[in-house]
């Protein structure tokens, strides 16, 4: 599962369309921008699969941020309350107040949304 967010130039950068000029370099030191505050926000070690580029849109250039990290819609979206069965092994094994507890299922409370790209777009522009 992977997330991509675009930032799209401006008006008149789309009908200049320069690749390798003045507007490409602002839009990569834009979206290098973004990219490093998105790192910054996102949990765990989810800003380490965090990517960015330049690439050629419909409508001219595009600065793509992407996330390759296997849960990242679930950090975006949040999840709801679930229950946690063993896949592998007949009970689930983990530790409460420094004890280890076997159980036969969990159920987890789910989390909320933490929309860390969004916020990285919104503190970069």
């Amino acid at each position: 599962m992977s997330v991509d967010v675009r930032i799209e130039q401006g008006r008149l950068a789309r009908f200049l369309r320069l690749r390798g000029g003045i507007v490409e370099r602002r839009l990569a030191m834009r979206t290098a921008r973004v990219a490093d505050i998105a790192r910054a926000e996102a949990p765990g070690h989810m800003g380490e699969y965090l990517d960015w580029h330049i690439v050629e849109g419909a409508r001219g250039l595009e600065g793509v941020i992407t996330c390759d990290h296997p849960a990242v819609r679930f950090v975006i979206e949040g999840t709801r309350p679930h229950v946690i069965r063993p896949r592998r092994a007949r009970a689930l094994r983990f530790e409460v107040g420094g004890q280890v507890v076997f159980a036969a299922y969990a159920r987890h409370p789910g989390t909320r949304p933490n929309p860390f790209l969004q916020r990285a777009l919104r503190l970069g522009r």
